[in-house]
């Protein structure tokens, strides 16, 4: 772990000669109540200053809806007449801002909008992923790891991120393919009700791929969803929240080597994007909304409230719906964390309400003066999820996450279990056993850990002794554990490791045997290694 004293972190708080922060803020390095502050970006001479920019001047972006060019079969996958989808990624330009020129992006579908696939629980879909991206990146890109110095650009691994699929459909990072190839996945879809979304996962690149467009949502439905009559058509709205930077002439800016130096162990834009606009407004009616939001940022915690300080009510996370609704005036969304919202504006008539983190505006809802009907409901009992007894795991890892200063300058290293992701699997778990995973933060950072394939539950955080552990590698825990949260009282894939605290989380590793990943969804740190194969045997 890296020893910091309060001038290395006042040092690294810098702003660099590219305008954007240097490995973390100040702010963010000492923050221990969970991750940290929202404060935008600053800018430089290399990037236009997007806190200028006209708030709320565009519409906000729908997803596109995808559907089955027909059905097909594929033995090899085990799909049988299912939904065939192709789809392209491509080039295109978009006006991410009225008073912006089009920027160049990559995308699933034809627009800055994310794509949308819709299926049904326990009904599988095939998805072609078709690789059509020019030869060359739209970003700088920096060293190739070992093993891709031949690599081609542009590569792709598409994953459906907290799918329940086979190993082969599971977008393992290794398993890329270039522009003109394409790869046949099959997901399954044997899970409950939820909202997935699908993202670039190649070695190396893929926080440039997710940064240059290659994102979208994947939702799936079932009967006891249908039943307890949500707000829905119209009235569900899927909402991609990111941060974004622009050079000056409108382009996607993120630094990079060779001509900065070591690359941004995170990164904040000062554009804060919803579905592909800048800051969009979204005209509504006064009564109950249901937004589903994803933060898709690269690094960003989102601090989600309303301006005017009125509650609303989460009512799913990650892996589908809560046991009942939460209230609350403000929620924390890491990277890649999901959230099932409600809002209902019936007491808003007329008015323009911002969605907000702490200082930043993201998006502004204008509701409707005039009254409307809602048949809408939002019931005290959402579903039934049993809690995992600890008394099911066969067995308990005590797994690290670290940061390690770089040699000569370079920069700093993150690891899982001080491993790097070339060394030999470590992670061998049993298909249908159950496991807890306790977590061990050694670092200054929230970590959002992902585990591939699987959902589990947390269990609960404990402060301990970092620098006992540095000296013998032993836990000696500071103060209580700590329940988790009530919205994270569901089914779970990305879990918040908050610094210097132990997090337990009970995973059974079902249904599917196979390679799959884990890593840290700050995607400047799965880059910089934090991130590590792990295998289910049959």
């Amino acid at each position: 772990m890296a020893s910091w004293n309060r001038r290395d972190l006042l040092r690294r708080a810098g702003v660099a000669s590219t305008g954007l922060i240097t490995p973390r803020l100040w702010s963010q390095a000492v923050w221990h109540g969970g991750p940290q502050p929202h404060q935008p970006a600053a800018h430089g001479p290399r990037t236009l200053d997007a806190t200028k920019l006209a708030p709320f001047v565009d519409e906000l972006p729908l997803p596109e809806l995808q559907s089955p060019i027909d059905h097909r079969s594929d033995t090899s996958l085990g799909a049988e007449n299912a939904p065939y989808y192709e789809i392209h990624m491509r080039e295109i330009q978009a006006r991410l801002h009225r008073d912006l020129p089009l920027t160049r992006l990559w995308g699933y579908g034809a627009t800055s909008a994310p794509v949308v696939f819709e299926a049904r629980s326990g009904e599988g879909v095939l998805i072609d992923w078709i690789n059509e991206l020019p030869a060359k990146h739209i970003l700088p890109l920096d060293a190739p790891h070992k093993g891709l110095e031949n690599a081609p650009q542009t590569r792709t691994a598409i994953h459906v991120h907290g799918a329940r699929v086979p190993s082969v459909s599971d977008g393992y990072p290794e398993d890329w393919y270039g522009p003109g190839e394409h790869r046949l996945c099959f997901y399954p879809n044997g899970q409950d009700a939820t909202a997935l979304w699908a993202h670039d996962h190649a070695m190396g690149v893929s926080r440039l791929n997710i940064m240059a467009g290659l994102m979208g949502w994947y939702i799936l439905r079932d009967q006891h969803e249908d039943s307890l009559r949500l707000p829905s058509g119209k009235y569900e709205i899927p909402l991609l929240i990111y941060d974004r930077s622009f050079t000056p002439e409108g382009q996607l800016y993120y630094p990079n080597p060779p001509d900065e130096g070591a690359w941004a162990q995170e990164f904040l834009g000062d554009a804060m994007v919803v579905n592909g606009k800048v800051q969009p407004f979204l005209g509504v009616e006064p009564r109950k909304y249901r937004f589903r939001v994803a933060n898709t940022a690269n690094s960003r915690f989102f601090s989600l409230a309303l301006s005017n300080g009125l509650s609303f009510h989460v009512i799913g996370t990650d892996q589908g719906l809560l046991p009942s609704p939460i209230r609350t005036k403000r929620i924390v969304i890491a990277p890649a964390e999901r959230l099932d919202l409600i809002i209902d504006f019936h007491a808003m008539p007329g008015q323009n309400v911002e969605l907000v983190s702490d200082t930043l505006q993201l998006m502004q809802f204008r509701v409707g003066k005039t009254a409307v009907q809602d048949d809408s409901m939002l019931p005290d009992t959402l579903s039934s999820v049993s809690r995992i007894a600890e008394s099911r795991a066969i067995r308990t890892r005590l797994l690290t996450l670290n940061e390690f200063d770089g040699a000569n300058g370079q920069a700093m290293v993150m690891l899982l279990n001080r491993r790097h992701w070339a060394d030999p699997v470590s992670e061998i778990v049993q298909r249908g056993t159950t496991e807890i995973w306790s977590l061990a933060n050694l670092t200054q950072d929230t970590h959002p850990i992902h585990l591939h394939m699987v959902r589990f539950q947390i269990l609960d955080r404990q402060n301990f002794s970092v620098d006992d552990y540095l000296t013998d590698e032993s836990i000696h825990f500071s103060g209580p554990k700590t329940s988790p949260a009530a919205h994270e009282m569901g089914w779970k894939d990305v879990v918040q490791c908050p610094p210097q605290t132990v997090t337990r989380i009970i995973v059974p590793f079902s249904p599917y045997a196979g390679r799959y990943v884990w890593h840290c969804h700050i995607l400047e740190h799965e880059a910089n290694d934090m991130m590590r194969p792990y295998l289910i045997t049959a």
